[in-house]
């Protein structure tokens, strides 16, 4: 925000515009001239552009905008201008906190039983050199550039990994292949966040079926049933909720007889015929 000639991430109120959503943010103002003061608060650097040419990039302090002797990246010519002062100023602020961006989505194993994962991933811009990447190579709309606009370009490089993996395993063995699927999903995402100057610090990834059904099947299976005894279970949890009496029998895999059947007679002990 603006104020006495002073530009910082902090709005009129002390709040902070670099959130845990805000991976940059544009300045909206044209007001910026010769003289104006960039405050660079410790989680932020600043880019300064005039006229789509980058003159520097800032760590924390508080810097002087001047005209520049040189540019890092492009050109500018005053001949263009008519002899009039060509410099109108941008500025940006990317944020180099620690993000956390969730992804999620569909695999099919291969017997085309549908899982559901949640892929947990932290990044974070390290130095101005990768400031200066993320302003070159990443688009943004309006003046901010958020954490669900990185992970809209992210999320389908992990769904591609994950279902390298996913699609060629048995949905019994998916638990056991969750350390695969996480180094490859590591590989392919920071190969990918590395050319917009983001690096990524860590991920965690949960894999678990999207259909209560296959759920229940499998944690009935973790009791040591068969697939065949895992099936009858299942029924007979559903009939029992409903109220029928011969869900004990289909857990049991025993007929169930309609009506009542006397008990043969049995001579008591000691009683006289």
């Amino acid at each position: 925000m603006a104020f006495r000639n002073v530009v910082s991430t902090l709005t009129d109120d002390g709040e902070e515009i670099l959130g845990p959503d805000v991976l940059l943010y544009h300045y909206p103002s044209n007001d910026v001239q010769n003289g104006t003061l960039l405050t660079v608060e410790s989680n932020a650097f600043c880019v300064l552009k005039s006229r789509g040419a980058v003159i520097d990039v800032y760590e924390t302090g508080q810097y002087q905008v001047q005209t520049p002797q040189r540019f890092l990246i492009g050109n500018v010519q005053q001949a263009f201008f008519g002899g009039q002062s060509p410099w109108q100023y941008e500025i940006l602020y990317i944020n180099r906190a620690k993000l956390v961006i969730q992804a999620k989505g569909v695999a099919y194993t291969r017997e085309m039983a549908e899982l559901a994962y949640v892929v947990d991933y932290y990044v974070h811009v390290e130095t101005r050199e990768d400031a200066l990447k993320l302003v070159q190579h990443m688009p943004y709309r309006g003046h901010f550039l958020r954490s669900a606009d990185l992970n809209a370009y992210a999320s389908p490089v992990v769904e591609q990994a994950i279902n390298q993996i996913i699609q060629v395993t048995p949905l019994e063995q998916v638990n056991e292949r969750i350390h695969d699927i996480t180094e490859l999903v590591r590989s392919h995402l920071q190969e990918f966040l590395s050319t917009y100057g983001i690096t990524l610090n860590d991920l965690k990834v949960l894999i678990f079926p999207q259909d209560d059904l296959v759920k229940t099947l499998i944690t009935l299976k973790a009791f040591g049933l068969s697939d065949i005894e895992a099936v009858r279970h299942y029924l007979a949890l559903v009939m029992a909720q409903k109220g029928l009496v011969s869900a004990p029998n289909m857990a049991a895999g025993q007929p169930f007889v309609v009506g009542w059947a006397p008990l043969p007679e049995e001579p008591i002990p000691g009683a006289r015929p």
